[in-house]
Formats: C-alpha cells, sequence, structure tokens
C-alpha cells in the first residue's frame, strides 16, 4: 500500500468528518443532507479526484461496456428496467437500446444537458425514500457501487423499494464492493476499518441473507462479468469465501483482491 499523500490526508479528514455526521443523522435529516454532503466535500477539497479527473470517451465507453455486460443476460425488447443512481445515465441510455423502457432513478439530475435522453428513458429525481414508481411494474433494478453509500438504517428500507416495484420472478443485479478486499475507499490508506463515506461494505454471505430476507428467493453470483446459475458453483463461490475469512485481516485484503474485487448478485424475486 503506498504511503499517503497530502491529498490522501486532507481528504481522509474531511471524509471522515463528513460520515460522522451522516452515520449520527436521524433519517428526516438525510433528505437534505444527501442534497449538500458532496458539495461541501467538493467544496473543502477543490482538488479531489472526482473533481480533477477527467475520463476520455473511451474509458467512459470501456465503463459502459463492462456495466451493460452484466445486465445485457436479463434484458429483452419487452423489459422495463430501472437503474437506481445512473449518474451521468450513459448506462441508462445504453441500457434503453435492448429494453423497452428504462426508469433511471437518482437525487438529483447529473445528465450532460447536452446530450439528448432516448424517448423511452425516463430520469425520475426522489428523495432517496419516497419512489413514485408502481407496485409490480419492473422487471430489472440495476445499481451499480451504490449500496455502500446508503446509511446503516437504509439499507432495509432500499430492499423494501426494490421488491416492491419488481415483479414476482424481477431480479436485483447489483455490484457493491467486498469487505474482505476492502476498505475500498481513502479508509484504506489509514486502516482496515471503514471510516469515510462508505457506510457499509458486505461479503456474498451478507447480501445473499440480506436478499433472502426481503424475498429474493434465489441468488446467482456474477463471476468473470458473467452470472453463474450453476448451484455447484454458487456454493463453491461461498466456501471460498468462507476460507477467506479466517484468513489475517493483511493477508485477506491481499488473497481477496485477486479474487473478490466486489460481491456482484442477481437477486430473483419470489
Amino acid at each position: 500500500m503506498p504511503a499517503p499523500t497530502e491529498l490522501d490526508r486532507r481528504q481522509y479528514a474531511v471524509e471522515k468528518d463528513l460520515a460522522a455526521r451522516l452515520r449520527s443523522s436521524k433519517r428526516e435529516e438525510r433528505t437534505e443532507l444527501f442534497k449538500v454532503l458532496y458539495g461541501e466535500l467538493f467544496e473543502r477539497i477543490p482538488d479531489h479526484i472526482r473533481l480533477t479527473r477527467r475520463d476520455t470517451p473511451e474509458q467512459s465507453q470501456r465503463a459502459v461496456d463492462s456495466r451493460l455486460r452484466l445486465l445485457r443476460p436479463a434484458l429483452t425488447p419487452d423489459t422495463v428496467m430501472l437503474e437506481i443512481a445512473p449518474g451521468d445515465c450513459r448506462l441508462a441510455a445504453a441500457a434503453a437500446a435492448l429494453a423497452k423502457k428504462v426508469i433511471a432513478v437518482d437525487i438529483s439530475d447529473q445528465h450532460d444537458p447536452n446530450e439528448q435522453l432516448p424517448a423511452n428513458l425516463e430520469l425520475v429525481i426522489y428523495d432517496g425514500y419516497h419512489l413514485s414508481v408502481a407496485t409490480s411494474t419492473v422487471d430489472v433494478v440495476f445499481s451499480y457501487q451504490f449500496l455502500e453509500h446508503l446509511h446503516p438504517d437504509d439499507v432495509d428500507p432500499h430492499f423494501e423499494m426494490v421488491a416492491r416495484v419488481l415483479k414476482p420472478g424481477g431480479c436485483y443485479i447489483f455490484d457493491t464492493p467486498h469487505r474482505y478486499s476492502g476498505p475500498h475507499d481513502v479508509s484504506a490508506l489509514f486502516g482496515h476499518t471503514l471510516d469515510c463515506l462508505h457506510m457499509q461494505e458486505w461479503t456474498y454471505h451478507d447480501m445473499i441473507a440480506l436478499c433472502r430476507k426481503h424475498g429474493f428467493t434465489e441468488t446467482y453470483a456474477f463471476r468473470r462479468g458473467e452470472v453463474r446459475k450453476s448451484g455447484f458453483l454458487n456454493a463453491m463461490n461461498l466456501a471460498l469465501e468462507s476460507f477467506c475469512g479466517v484468513l489475517p485481516p493483511s493477508l485477506r485484503r491481499a488473497v481477496c483482491k485477486k479474487l473478490f474485487g466486489s460481491v456482484t448478485l442477481m437477486a430473483v424475486k419470489g
């Protein structure tokens, strides 16, 4: 692990402060807090990498293609898909070419106003809690690197919301950093605990239990970008994770950076 830079130290101090405020907040406060949190972060750290990094069109397209690979097998011309936290909406627009309709749901509009959205892509701005999408009307829900930012008290309501909008037999496909190879935010440069804006990171065992709690009767892991519906392969994935779980933290992190960068699951609603 490289030694922290001065920017890393400033980012860590600011994010740790903001994360402490978020962790101690009440639900009714978080609706407003979500709106200002990252604005304050970037105001206090104007040279933050998220402000200074400029992806090339090729890098942006590779990111879209990588995520679309997870989604493509679940999309048909009859599919209604909902993406949570779509950011610039480029993935949602790409998915719209393969689906009947895409609903992109976020707490703010972050898409480039110079880029016209497809006619079958609807952008919905909500408060993070109350989503005006009808019950049992969606075939596929997708989120990418989103769940780790949820306050611990908001995780169950999130999965309840997803389960509500999904049709029976519909699926939630998500990718979130794996706890054993983390922390995956700037906390990693200063230890093994999550102190910054990743509120939680999970294992496959954690997430499968959470999905089952909310009515998802089948769960399938993705490996190498492809969903594995073999019971044997999913069992082996869990067995390997269990083995990694007993390793000392530093060794576990090193091994799991190669084996478990993220928890990437398809959860099917019963």
